[in-house]
């Protein structure tokens, strides 16, 4: 199954990059019809995956996915999920 991932470790400090990452890597999923999208925040103190799940439940983004999920068993993971 094909997959994108997106790791933000390198950009994490960097908020206006995470959010035009965040934006193309949704896109891209869209355009090429990929079903699920592994975003990496990484544990760290847990802010970087609240500003993902921030930027995930805008309205105009909402509505390009058809679910997430965060990884129970690694909590620096979210996986984002697209129906065609």
């Amino acid at each position: 199954m094909a997959k994108l991932k997106l790791d933000l470790h390198d950009i994490y400090n960097k908020g206006h990059l995470i959010d035009r990452d965040l934006e193309r890597i949704i896109d891209e999923a869209i355009e090429k019809k990929i079903k699920t999208v592994e975003i990496i925040p990484g544990k760290g103190s847990g802010q970087l995956k609240k500003k993902v799940l921030r930027f995930l439940d805008q309205k105009q983004i909402k509505q390009k996915y058809h679910r997430i999920d965060k990884d129970s068993k690694n909590f620096g993971r979210i996986f984002v999920y697209f129906k065609f």
